[in-house]
């Protein structure tokens, strides 16, 4: 796995309807009330309505979303144990 560089993790909100994410490594899980990123400094938890993925590039390490931001809280992922397979391996199952 490629090494990250030091502060390649960027948010930028946008009014709390558009945002727009660097140093996402993988997408745990998203609806439209939560979306839980695992990102370069631990994981995010994103709470609102009518939340959107709009893009998403994990070769990049990027992705944009939509709807109304309430909440934006990080955690260590010490205790987070991956599954081995991305977002969209669990989705087209």
């Amino acid at each position: 796995m490629e090494e990250k560089i030091a502060g390649s993790h960027r948010l930028t909100l946008n009014d709390r309807e558009r945002g727009t994410l660097t140093g996402v490594l993988d997408v745990v899980s998203f609806d439209e009330n939560t979306i839980v990123l695992d990102t370069d400094m631990g994981l995010l938890t994103i709470k609102g309505k009518d939340l959107h993925v709009s893009r998403l590039t994990l070769d990049k390490g990027e992705i944009d979303i939509e709807g109304r931001c309430d909440s934006l809280v990080y955690s260590a992922n010490e205790n987070y144990h991956r599954s081995g397979q991305s977002i969209l391996a669990r989705l087209f199952k």
